[in-house]
């Protein structure tokens, strides 16, 4: 499998998004987040399927370009 700049930066993207879902879970976990409750599970909320798609769309774009 080849790494494009494109494939390249969805899964970038999928990193963030997926270290962004942890620490909200942390966060939440703890009781008391820093950016208050609802702002911390609107993050988690976006996050999780953020990851999934941009690695998804990582793994296609690099699946198409090793033709």
């Amino acid at each position: 499998m080849y790494l494009t700049p494109k494939s390249g930066f969805f899964l970038a993207v999928s990193c963030v998004t997926a270290i962004a879902a942890v620490g909200s879970v942390f966060e939440l976990s703890y009781g008391q987040p820093n950016l208050g409750t609802q702002t911390t599970a609107i993050i988690l909320a976006l996050s999780i399927p953020s990851t999934i798609l941009s690695f998804l769309a990582a793994v296609k774009d690099a699946k198409t370009n090793m033709k």
